[in-house]
Formats: structure tokens, sequence, C-alpha cells
């Protein structure tokens, strides 16, 4: 053999040293069909003897699909996605799948844009980060019997989803301040038209309702992107207000964005006002003071999300399944931004 030439070994190679035959190392491989222990063994130790690697793309055009599944996410720059994405990209590569991103910018002429170029590309199915109340495209993909998986943002009962319990860890924060002493506490929210926010912000109020204390919209900043700046929202009312000892903020980026305000007037956190976020993001335990907040497993539930998506592309030819949402267990994670 010419030193340095990269061999390339096949199936037929494979079975030839296993003793077996190509169907039978395919079957050993799959794992969708039984194969006798030592037989697998046998074809497992040539595998590992030859380095041989699967050729996933021509078994996939053989069963009639590519091995590909489209992510659709609003913003990979948002601190919460990457780890998503690589939880849904590590677990796909491991399952012989390649994973096509799209960035839709909150924008559903561009989301509706790149699920028609992914369906002209014949992925296998989809995984949506972005669902809101206008999404009649994902809804017709379950119409062509196009698997989907939703992520983090949920629609309704009849999608399959990986989600959090966004009201019972909304409470559980809100509680939290509640119980360390703190009387009014305001709400840094996103966009009500999102069922994360929604529900976040139901579990806000009922947190303040169950210990007693009265509900004021004046507290509740809405620091949508179409409502510009959170950092400049927060500012302007802490200038002139003081009145606020608490203060739960729907995700991270708008946590640190807050606790920026609150000093920049002259406050001090968590000395006059306590800050709790939602997501655990990386930066959250650098900050000064570190940021007490709700942690999501994000690289689970991208994980658990293409689990899902490829067991559904799996069973597609089989009897439909009742859709199952799947909710991740979140936890309150205690710095140093609460008393």
């Amino acid at each position: 053999m010419m030193k340095g030439k990269l061999v390339m070994h096949t199936i037929k190679d494979v079975a030839k040293i296993a003793g077996v035959s190509t169907s039978t190392v395919s079957r050993a491989l799959s794992g969708n069909i039984p194969v006798n222990d030592d037989t697998k063994k046998r074809v497992l130790d040539a595998v590992k003897q030859l380095n041989y690697k699967p050729n996933f793309l021509a078994k996939g055009l053989k069963e009639g699909r590519s091995n590909a599944i489209g992510l659709i996410i609003p913003d990979i720059r948002n601190p919460i996605f990457p780890a998503l994405a690589r939880g849904v990209e590590d677990t796909a590569r491991s399952n012989g799948f390649n994973v096509i991103f799209s960035n839709s910018d909150e924008n559903i002429e561009n989301e509706i844009n790149s699920v028609n170029m992914l369906k002209n590309r014949w992925v296998d199915g989809f995984i949506f980060a972005t669902a809101s109340l206008d999404c009649q495209h994902i809804h017709q993909l379950r119409e062509e019997n196009i698997p989907v998986v939703l992520m983090v943002r949920n629609i309704e009962e009849s999608f399959d989803a990986v989600v959090t319990n966004n009201f019972e860890a909304s409470y559980n924060a809100v509680k939290y301040l509640i119980d360390r002493g703190l009387k009014k506490i305001a709400i840094i929210n996103g966009r009500l038209s999102l069922s994360l926010y929604r529900e976040r912000y139901e579990g806000y109020k009922k947190a303040l309702e169950d210990h007693g204390i009265d509900f004021s919209e004046e507290i509740c900043f809405n620091c949508s992107m179409a409502n510009g700046n959170c950092y400049e929202v927060v500012k302007n009312y802490f200038s002139t207000h003081r009145d606020v000892d608490g203060v739960f903020a729907t995700n991270d980026s708008k946590a640190i964005e807050a606790i920026r305000a609150i000093k920049d007037v002259g406050l001090r956190v968590p000395t006059d006002i306590s800050v709790i976020g939602f997501d655990d993001i990386q930066i959250s335990a650098l900050l000064d003071p570190q940021l007490t907040t709700v942690a999501q497993p994000l690289y689970d539930m991208g994980k658990l999300a293409v689990e899902k998506l490829i067991k559904i592309i799996n069973e597609k030819s089989k009897r439909k399944k009742k859709p199952q949402i799947d909710v991740v267990k979140s936890e309150l994670v205690i710095r140093n931004s609460t008393i």
C-alpha cells in the first residue's frame, strides 16, 4: 500500500473479517433488528480493526431519506441558543444525521422561506425554537406528514415538544424573593405573543397573589425588541422611582441590562434591589454580582429534541402516535444578586 494513501473500507470488508454476510453487518450496526451477541461482537471487532465508517448518506438514499434535519432558531447570537444548538448537533451527528441551521430573526417571512428551502433540499424533519402564534407553516408541515419537534417554545398539545415548566419556574423564583422579605417586585418580560413569556408572566402574578402582594401594571416592564432597549426602560423608571426592592427578569440578558441600569442610577444590587434572571447562560456566574437565575438544561433540551425527532422519523411509516410534550426540570441557582 502506498504510504499516506487513505484506505476507505467497505461493508464487504467488515463482513469478510467478521465471517458474516453484509446484511448481517447492517443489522448489527443499525440496532433495529436483533443479532446474537457473539455475531455482534465479531462485527464490532471488525469495525474497530478496520476503522470502518458507515456511509450514512448512501444508507439514507436507499431508505428514501436524506439523514438531514432542519433547525430553525430565532438568532444564534442569543446566548441560550448556542447550547441548545450544540445539543442538537452533537446528538444528530452521533446518530448519522446532519443539521442545517437557519436564523429566523423573529421574522415570519424569513422563517417560511427557510422552511421552503429546506423542504426542497429534502430534510427528514424540523426542530423549531421559534414557535409563535403566527405559525401556520408549522401546522402545514404536520399536514404534509413531515416530522416536527418544538423546542423551548410550544404552541399546543398537537405537537411533540421539549419545554420547561415556565409557570412553575417563575412562580418559584418570585416566591424566593418574597420569602426573603421583598414586598414590591417588578417583572421584565418579553413578547406576550410567545408562550414562554406568557407562562412566566402568569407564574409571576400567581406568586404575588398567593402571598397577598398587590399586582401593579406600573412595574411590569415589557422589554421586547419592538419596545426598544431594556437598559433604557429600566433606567428611566429607577431614575425617578426608588420603591421597588426586587426584579424578576424573564431571561438573563434582560437581568444583566437591569443590573447595569440599576447601578447607573446609583442603586446597589442586591442591597437596594435583588435581581433574578432566567436561563443560566454562561456569563451569569461571571457577573458582579453573580446572577441568581433559573437554570434550564439547555444542552440536554437540544439533545432530547433531536432524539424525539429521529424517533418520529424512524416511525414515520408506522401508526401515528399521540404527540408527547417532555417537560424538563429547571433549578433556581442562588448567587449574589439577591439578598
